[in-house]
């Protein structure tokens, strides 16, 4: 074997290099995987990065072109490092069955190991997740809510008057370390893949950055290692399909859609455990009269007063009511100055006086609206 430095090549050196090589390639090929993944990008990979594929004689303005696409792929690179959702679209579950049978299932996993009692989802929270969002300051909550309020249109529609039925049964991970119970196979899951798809047109047109790069899986999460990160320190490093096995076939129930919320992820939780709400959209029960009303006045209530955001029928139903009642009034307040103008009064006698004899007119005449209308 040759040394370094006597004419020969050192072999740790040439592994070196081959190393460096392909690292670099990796690190190309990594680059252009995670460019494919942007949601924001909208041209082609190739030309995204800059790689010129014209004549020579335009080298200068390929260079050029290659700044600014270099220039491009920076802040794409940035904004997507900096999209951190913190809100998110939840159908809540609300039925005692369900719950009841998850809470079971915990307890059983519970008893085998202890130590797995934090990783655990509390039962007010228990929930479907539609869509995830970025709302870093209140006027983008409240272009939040806006969007949330324009979906509802389209989840009718969708809907086409009928429940949307989401049965539960049996129990999967992702990975070995989220828990969760799935959602039985059938033209419900349709149904909720098209809501959540209108869902992240409806906040993307409205500029807000929303949904994930990888595909929309309806699940209900009972449990999550990563609520406890030391776990791994004690040898803990996934969920063992021993723990659920007895659950495979369990037949959960039936949740039926009543709501849609705007939940944030950082936020106080409520008292009942579920998640922090700026504002809700009804589902279902078109044909009552508080589901009318709210319809027909769903467009005049972008936001709410105080910084109160409702959740329950009555509130919503409440807020269009008393939107009405100032629209009316207003309406009233114009009238009355209307019939208070010297003009008016004048024209009011006028239409009196037609077809009536000359005393009848002199006596109409002393008619004092100013007394009247106070």
């Amino acid at each position: 074997m040759e040394r370094p430095g006597a004419g020969g090549v050192d072999s740790n050196e040439c592994e070196n290099v081959s190393r460096k090589e392909e690292m670099s390639e990796e690190f190309e090929a990594d680059t252009m995987n995670s460019l494919a993944d942007m949601p924001f990008a909208t041209i082609d990979i190739k030309d995204d990065c800059g790689i010129p594929d014209v004549p020579q004689r335009n080298l200068e303005k390929n260079k050029e072109n290659e700044r600014i696409s270099k220039e491009q792929i920076k802040k794409r690179k940035k904004k997507r490092k900096d999209y951190q959702p913190n809100y998110f679209l939840s159908i809540p579950i609300t039925n005692k069955e369900i719950t009841r049978g998850i809470k079971i299932l915990q307890n059983a996993i519970i008893e085998q190991d202890e130590q797995l009692t934090k990783a655990m989802i509390s039962e007010g929270s228990f929930h479907l997740t539609l869509l995830v969002m970025q709302l870093l300051n209140e006027g983008e909550v409240h272009n939040g809510i806006d969007a949330l309020w324009e979906l509802k249109p389209f989840v009718e529609e969708i809907l086409q008057g009928k429940d949307l039925t989401l049965p539960f049964e049996g129990v999967d991970t992702f990975g070995n370390q989220v828990g969760f119970v799935k959602l039985v196979e059938g033209d419900h899951v349709r149904l909720l893949l098209q809501i959540a798809e209108a869902a992240k047109r409806t906040f993307q047109e409205k500029g807000i950055l929303a949904g994930e790069s990888r595909s929309f899986k309806p699940h209900l999460t009972f449990m999550k290692l990563s609520k406890v990160p030391w776990l791994r320190k004690k040898g803990v490093k996934k969920i063992d399909p021993e723990f659920y096995e007895k659950f495979i076939s369990h037949r959960f129930g039936e949740e039926v859609v009543h709501r849609i919320d705007l939940c944030s992820m950082l936020k106080k939780k409520q008292s009942n455990g579920y998640y922090h709400c700026e504002s809700s959209i009804v589902i279902g029960d078109l044909g009552s009269p508080s589901s009318i009303v709210l319809q027909k006045y769903r467009k005049d209530i972008p936001s709410w007063p105080s910084g109160k955001k409702p959740i329950g029928i009555l509130d919503l139903l409440n807020e269009a009511l008393r939107r009405e009642r100032m629209r009316l009034k207003s309406k009233v307040k114009q009238i009355k100055e209307l019939l208070l103008k010297p003009e008016t009064q004048a024209k009011i006698r006028r239409e009196l006086l037609e077809g009536r004899s000359l005393n009848s007119s002199d006596q109409g005449s002393d008619v004092d609206f100013s007394t009247a209308l106070a």
